[in-house]
């Protein structure tokens, strides 16, 4: 596995916001797809919300990557 960790000045970062910003999707509406389609997994379990609020510690992972949030 291949993991990144982003660090973040807020409270939290929307999931379609980390893909893009890991540079995991190009686009948003890429990172929607791969939401919606059941293609990311969120703390390990399958997350179909793409507003989902990522807070430290959580982790998303798509295919063999993993992003954890660390707060700043």
């Amino acid at each position: 596995m291949n993991k990144e960790i982003i660090t973040i000045n807020e409270e939290f970062i929307r999931l379609q916001d980390l893909l893009k910003f890991s540079g995991i999707t190009p686009t948003g509406g890429q990172a929607k797809f791969l939401i919606q389609n059941g293609e990311i997994k969120v703390n390990g379990e399958v997350c179909t919300m793409r507003g989902k609020k990522m807070r430290d510690g959580d982790t998303a992972q798509y295919k063999d990557k993993i992003i954890e949030v660390k707060a700043d």
